[in-house]
């Protein structure tokens, strides 16, 4: 028994053109595609390049795609994370001389009241220490923890064991540990 994948029902409406389709599919899945990208690239504008590049691909492909989860062989959320993470990936590969070391904080310009400055540098501390974090650690704990996948479908969308990715789980959360009590953050 298959479960049913919301998205379906949109997928052949968008494969026609449907605006409004698009409109839904895209309230339905910006905010994690984009928190999804910031958490991985550490950077806004790339987060919403990797984004509407997501989207354009669900255009391009929404009539293959549509077959693929009509016969339950996979669930369109699994697609388009997996999409969305390559484009992640390219967008790295291609900084010059990247490394996690120069990655920039991630500064949330909403967080500006004094009352939430404690909070706010926290965050700061957080997004640095999973910036520094190697690519698949960091994909790991953002598929699990940002993006609230079990670790079953976070293993399928990475291509690895269930095993695999408790492993590399509990590395990345070793080193996030030690990263922040580096930088003085202890746990609450």
């Amino acid at each position: 028994m298959t479960e049913h994948d919301p998205d379906a029902e949109l997928l052949p409406r968008i494969a026609r053109g449907d605006q409004s389709a698009i409109r839904e599919m895209v309230a339905r899945k910006l905010s994690r595609l984009l928190a999804l990208g910031t958490r991985m690239l550490n950077d806004r504008g790339e987060a919403e390049d990797v984004a509407q590049e997501t989207f354009l691909r669900v255009w391009k492909h929404a009539a293959t795609w549509q077959s693929h989860v009509q016969s339950g062989s996979a669930k369109f959320d699994t697609w388009l994370y997996r999409v969305a993470l390559n484009l992640c990936y390219d967008k790295l590969r291609s900084r010059p001389n990247y490394s996690n070391e120069d990655a920039p904080e991630f500064i949330d310009q909403t967080l500006i009241p004094e009352a939430r400055l404690d909070q706010s540098q926290q965050g700061d501390l957080v997004a640095a220490a999973l910036a520094m974090l190697p690519a698949r650690q960091r994909e790991a704990l953002v598929l699990q923890y940002y993006q609230e996948l079990s670790n079953i479908e976070a293993a399928q969308l990475m291509e690895i064991s269930v095993e695999a990715l408790e492993s590399l789980l509990s590395r990345a959360r070793r080193n996030m540990r030690t990263a922040l009590l580096e930088k003085g953050v202890t746990a609450s």
